[in-house]
């Protein structure tokens, strides 16, 4: 074991929480400057190890508190020691102990592995340990090793003989010794007391003749008060038992009556109860009733608003029928017109697209035909208007540029025709797809629509749904809420009754209390008494009333803190008076019961939660329960207990007798009962009515979330119905549009057309012209031209005629096809699309209209169907409603009439009740009578003291007049002895067993004092044993350490005896007193080389050697695990530091040892270093260093010296 670590905080320089690295378990070394702190260091360690801090007053403890230049105070402080403890020295089972001692200026405490601990369980820790405390020298301060060196031979005589544990010796010599002064004084006092014992019995001799006559006349006297004594005895014993009779005589009576009495109580609650229950059940039909009657009128008005409803619908569905099979009838033929002007036009389509074909091609031919005719006719006339051929060609070249320029003209107009064509085809195309699509989203709008109105069609059923069950719920509410209302008043009720039997600040107090506990979260308030228990069986309930008296309104908590928090509120407030029984402070002291069945503990007969178990056995732990007076008495004399009967008769052990008639109808117990009963039933009714109320909520969130989902879906079905509309409208825009566009195809093919004829006439005619200019300006046409005009002229007319006959053809086919198309388009498409948008009308009207052929009328006959269930439910409840008023009305008045009987019944009973509580009041009075006279004759009997055997048989058959005579004859006859001395036969017999005992006492004295001087003896010896024992082992160890530490040198310690101490008359003189051992004198210090040489012939140096050396010895003689030395080679020479060194380097492969130093010496065989710092605020630090830092500080030191 060694100390492992320190920690220091705010002692003496130590004012910061220092913690010292963990020392070494050999030899630990600690350098400083002077004033720095080594010292407070080792003073560190001894505070803990209380070698030199005991007993220590306000101002020792202050002066170990830092006190350093800042103005604050360092108020408390505390040094930590953690030791390892592996080698388990210390008795804790664990391999690290940590002992810390705190100190302030009120405080002085330990505390051992963090828990607190007291003084001597440190002490007796630390001697377990080793730690002795005869050898105080594991702890070397500063000049202990110069105070050892400077010793006198009787102070190391003192040394050895504490090192040897002579102070128990001494102790216990001394308190021998006191024990013999005290045995001396009592034997002397005893001795007084013999001799005045022996005088007073001498006195007494010569009195006890007279008493003896004195005697006689009083033991006839006292006979005589006996005789006259047991007499009364006999006659208050006759009176006492013939009153008994009577009384069971009565009480038999009495019993039967109130046990009558008691039954017809309980069925008059019971009736009462039923009454109540039967009360409040009619006040609930009786609201319930009407409210039946109101649902089912307005249910009614319902059902004939629906049938109005569905009539109404049925009307319109028919008219709608009919109209909309007028309308069908109408599209259909609208359709199958269209159908065959579609199927006309597909006839005459290609027809007339043939004819026009043929138009354009004999058009053509007629063209050119007239076109080359007009050429050459053209050329016949330029024959005679030229002179020259140059004059033609340039009038030809003209005449063909013109074409050519307008020719040109023509065929870009054409281009912009045909990109006019291609782009209005485009926009049809366009169109067509956007109708396309207008009449797809038509379509989805319109399942869509259908849709939302199924949706809202089931919303609505559903929403009816959770209305019937709304209202279902408001009627349970109703009927809760009178429940709660009854069960609340009945409690409040029952709550003044029972306030009513207990005192004003009582009842405040315990209505504060549960206030309290609930503000302050006070879980350890359990609260009254009479909340914490059940009676299973109802029997005993007076028993335990009576048993538990006021009690039964004490405060049942966990402890006293508990307590005086609530108390502490209840003063402050003056809210009350209450009584608290905190568990943690009672201890009820348990009886023994019999084991008996007519004895039975009364706590067993009550039902309560383990936890309390201190209070019941505070308040029922000493009761049983009996079943009459007389096994009560009985028990109670035989067992000490507490009894009472099933009647609420209690026999104290002290002898108390309480009883008599007890009003059921007052009775605590059966008030804290209907309390819990109308608690339960508040509480379980006020549960269900939240729980409607929640359901109600609930329901109420559903509808209003039903009702908006009907709302929204309204509005998009209406929507939906909107964007119908808008895409019919649209749809037909786009028909219209895409017909005007195909006219405007039409107009554009018609005029391409004559521009392509254009194209080609202008074409004809250029190229005549070319050719002409190739030819030579002739007198006239050739006969080729002119055949080919009279061919071309024929050609023409044939020509134009078969175009007539076409364009006839053509314009037949174009009215015709004209007609069906305007037919169709303008006339039955619009016709076909407004019926089609009539119909789908019809179909889907509005949100307020649903279905109004179809789903509308589903619903209304839904709804219909419903409301009789719903009726006819209703009416089934009104009925059975009815009934069960009538039934319980019945009931009711049955149970009022009973009630009325008994209660009759009830009054006579409580009158002879009455009568017979008054006749028990009389023979209690007359019972207590008796017994008083029967407990006087019984002390007066006990006072006469112990009588003579004639006086039990000598005045049996003396009649009551002589003996009262013969007894004033006695009295008078005593008179005459008035002077005697009537204590002289006592006092003679008491001073007699007095000798006796101070005789037996005295030889008990003189074999106490003769056991005491022999363990004087014994303790002497063992002393002087011990003596020489320690000094040879010290003598031995000091004989070997001084050889190591001087090895040309020798040494041994001597022990001084008287013929010494007459040889040495210097020493004796300096010693001025003797050892208490005459054998011893001293113990001084002998050189082996020179036997002459005495310790106060050495130096300096030489004398703190030999002292270092006794202190090994010592050491070694009863070793400790660890040792702390302080400058311990201050006054040594250099070899022996060394010397010094290598010892403790040797003796710390077996202990730890912390030294301090400023010698070199010390360091070299050290493990550990460390160094103790000291800054400007005085407050001190210590840390680890290396060997080499310590070394350059010793030196650094010693060049400062």
């Amino acid at each position: 074991m060694y100390i492992k670590t320190l920690t220091i905080q705010g002692f003496k320089s130590y004012r910061d929480q220092t913690a010292i690295e963990p020392f070494s378990p050999g030899h630990n070394v600690v350098v400083g400057r002077n004033g720095s702190g080594k010292s407070n260091f080792f003073a560190a360690i001894r505070f803990v190890l209380s070698d030199a801090y005991t007993s220590m007053s306000k101002q020792e403890r202050q002066s170990l508190l830092h006190e350093g230049v800042s103005t604050a105070q360092t108020m408390s402080a505390y040094v930590e020691i953690v030791f390892d403890n592996s080698d388990n020295r210390f008795p804790t089972g664990k391999d690290t102990v940590i002992l810390r001692r705190t100190i302030g200026l009120k405080k002085d405490e330990y505390s051992l592995d963090k828990k607190s601990a007291s003084k001597g369980d440190v002490m007796n820790l630390l001697e377990s340990a080793g730690f002795s405390r005869s050898n105080p020298y594991y702890i070397v301060p500063q000049g202990r090793i110069t105070s050892l060196t400077n010793a006198k031979d009787h102070e190391r005589l003192a040394l050895l003989k504490e090192v040897a544990g002579t102070k128990v010796y001494e102790q216990r010599r001394v308190e021998s010794l006191k024990i013999m002064e005290e045995t001396d004084a009592k034997r002397s006092k005893i001795a007084e007391l013999l001799s005045y014992i022996a005088t007073r019995l001498e006195e007494l001799e010569g009195e006890k003749d007279e008493l003896k006559e004195f005697h006689n006349a009083d033991r006839e006297r006292r006979c005589l008060e006996y005789a006259l004594y047991t007499r009364e005895l006999e006659e208050v014993a006759n009176n006492l038992e013939q009153l008994e009779e009577e009384r069971k005589q009565e009480m038999h009576a009495a019993n039967t009556a109130r046990t009558s009495f008691t039954q017809r109580e309980e069925q008059l609650a019971i009736l009462e109860r039923q009454i109540s229950s039967h009360r409040q059940t009619l006040a609930i039909l009786g609201s319930t009733r009407p409210a039946l009657r109101v649902d089912l009128a307005d249910l009614t008005a319902t059902r004939a608003k629906a049938q109005l409803a569905i009539q109404d619908l049925q009307e319109r569905g028919e008219m709608g029928e009919q109209r909309r099979e007028e309308m069908q009838a109408e599209l259909e033929a609208v359709e199958t017109r269209a159908a065959e002007v579609e199927a006309s036009l597909t006839e005459i389509r290609p027809e007339w697209k043939e004819v026009v074909e043929q138009e354009k091609e004999e058009k053509r031919l007629m063209d050119e035909a007239q076109t080359r005719l007009g050429a050459l006719h053209a050329k016949q006339g330029r024959i005679s208007r030229f002179n020259s051929r140059a004059e033609r060609d340039n009038y030809l070249r003209t005449e063909i540029k013109g074409l050519k320029t307008a020719e040109d003209a023509v065929v870009q107009s054409l281009s912009a025709v045909e990109e006019e064509i291609a782009s209005t085809r485009e926009k049809v195309e366009d169109l067509q797809r956007r109708a396309t699509e207008s009449r797809e989203q038509l379509q989805e709008k319109g399942e869509l629509f259908t849709q939302l109105g199924e949706e809202i069609v089931q919303k609505n059923a559903k929403k009816a749904k959770l209305v019937e069950q709304r209202k279902e719920l408001w009627r349970e509410d109703t009927k809760y809420e009178q429940l709660v209302g009854s069960a609340k008043d009945e409690l409040h009720a029952t709550q003044r009754t029972l306030a009513g039997m207990m005192d004003r600040d009582t009842g405040s107090g315990l209505r504060a209390v549960d206030r309290i506990a609930e503000q302050l979260g006070l879980e350890g308030v359990y609260g009254p008494l009479y909340r914490l228990f059940e009676i299973p069986d109802k029997k005993y309930s007076t028993a335990i009333e009576q048993t538990a008296g006021n009690s039964l309104f004490h405060v049942v908590v966990d402890t006293d803190v508990t307590a005086q928090k609530v108390l502490d509120v209840l003063q402050r407030e003056k809210s009350g008076r209450v009584t608290f029984m905190p568990l943690n402070r009672l201890k009820p002291r348990l009886v023994p019961f019999p084991q008996a069945p007519d004895a039975l503990p009364l706590i067993d007969r009550l039902q309560f939660d383990p936890l309390h178990r201190r209070a019941f056995e505070q308040v029922f732990g000493k009761t049983a329960v009996c079943e009459n007076l007389q096994v009560a008495s009985a028990y109670v004399r035989s067992h000490g207990l507490n009894t009472i009967t099933l009647e609420g008769d209690k026999v104290d052990r002290k002898g108390a007798l309480t009883g008599g008639y007890h009003d059921v109808r007052r009775s605590r117990i059966e008030t804290i009962r209907a309390v819990k009963h109308w608690t339960q039933k508040y509480d379980a009714d006020s549960k269900i009515l939240a729980e409607i109320k929640a359901q109600d909520a609930q329901l109420e969130q559903e509808i209003t979330k039903l009702t908006g989902e009907i709302q929204v879906l309204s509005n998009r079905r209406t929507q939906a119905q909107a964007i119908r509309a808008g895409l019919a409208d649209e749809a037909y825009v786009l028909d219209t549009e895409k017909a005007q566009l195909a006219v405007r195809i039409e107009q554009l093919e018609g005029a391409k057309t004559e521009q392509e004829t254009d194209v080609r006439d202008m074409k004809l005619r250029r190229e005549a012209y070319e050719a002409e200019m190739k030819t030579p300006l002739a007198a006239g046409l050739s006969q080729e031209e002119i055949d080919d005009m009279e061919e071309l002229g024929r050609e023409a007319d044939t020509r134009k005629k078969a175009l007539l006959e076409v364009g006839k053809r053509k314009t037949e086919l174009g009215t015709r096809k004209n007609m069906l198309e305007i037919e169709l388009s303008e006339s039955l498409k619009r016709k076909r699309d407004e019926l089609r948008s009539k119909l789908d009308s019809l179909a889907h009207v509005d949100t307020d209209d649903l279905e109004s052929t179809g789903a509308d009328l589903v619903a209304k006959t839904q709804e219909l169907e419903a409301l009789n269930d719903s009726i006819t439910t209703l009416q089934d409840r009104i009925a059975e409603t009815e009934a069960e008023h009538d039934k319980l009305t019945s009931e009711m008045n049955k149970l009022t009439a009973q009630v009325e009987k008994l209660q009759t019944q009830q009054v006579e009973d409580s009158r002879g009740i009455s009568r017979q509580q008054k006749s028990t009041e009389r023979y209690l009075t007359k019972r207590q009578v008796m017994l008083t006279r029967k407990d006087e004759c019984n002390t007066k009997i006990r006072d006469l003291g112990v009588l003579p055997e004639e006086a039990y048989e000598k005045y049996v058959n003396e009649r009551i007049d002589k003996l009262v005579k013969r007894l004033h004859n006695a009295k008078e006859n005593l008179k005459k002895f008035a002077h005697v001395n009537k204590k002289a036969f006592e006092q003679y017999t008491n001073f007699t067993k007095q000798r006796e005992q101070f005789i037996k006492r005295r030889e008990d004295l003189d074999e106490s004092a003769k056991s005491i001087e022999e363990l004087i003896e014994s303790l002497d010896q063992q002393k002087d044993e011990a003596i020489e024992r320690t000094f040879k082992q010290v003598s031995k160890n000091f004989e070997e350490v001084f050889g190591k530490l001087v090895p040309a040198g020798r040494g041994r310690l001597i022990m001084q005896k008287r013929l010494d101490m007459d040889q040495d008359d210097e020493d004796d003189e300096e010693a001025g007193q003797q050892s208490s051992i005459d054998n011893y004198t001293g113990v001084s210090f002998n050189s082996k080389v020179d036997e002459g040489l005495r310790i106060q012939q050495l130096s300096g140096g030489q004398k703190s050697l030999v002292a270092l050396a006794t202190v090994f010895a010592i050491q070694k003689c009863d070793p400790a695990p660890f040792y702390l030395f302080d400058e311990i080679d201050a006054n040594l020479d250099a070899q022996y530091r060394t010397a010094v060194a290598s010892m403790i380097h040797e003796l710390s492969s077996n202990a730890q040892f912390i030294t301090t130093t400023f010698r070199p010496e010390m360091l070299v065989r050290a493990d550990k270093f460390y160094g103790v710092l000291f800054n400007n605020q005085k407050i001190s630090s210590i840390r680890s260093i290396t060997r080499e830092e310590a070394q350059e500080f010793v030196e650094q030191e010693t060049v400062a010296q």
